[in-house]
């Protein structure tokens, strides 16, 4: 179970990230994924850098396989990562999407 401390202490980096964008510097495809990521497999992985020079790791959603290649443009958004847990907390993280 993760600590309702530390998903409310958590809410505000992904308050921080929402709705920014920045340019895939680099990317790869996971495809042996660890234990609750099992499902999506495979998904891309980016590497970005925001239009404020952060770079922010992270999963890439509603893709062509077009979509990866360094410099496409993305936003971040928030996603369900994975499953939710035994009490029910269903697990949001900050993943991407290209911008059209």
């Amino acid at each position: 179970m993760q600590s309702p401390v530390k998903i409310w202490r958590n809410q505000k980096n992904i308050a921080a990230l929402v709705g920014k964008t920045g340019t895939i510097i680099s990317w790869t495809i996971v495809r042996v994924p660890p234990g609750d990521f099992t499902d999506q497999a495979p998904y891309p992985v980016v590497l970005i850098e925001m239009e404020d020079g952060k770079h922010v790791t992270c999963q890439m959603v509603d893709y062509d396989v077009s979509d990866l290649s360094v410099g496409q443009r993305v936003i971040t958004i928030v996603r369900r990562v994975t499953h939710p847990d035994a009490d029910g907390v269903i697990p949001y993280g900050i993943k991407a999407k290209p911008l059209v």
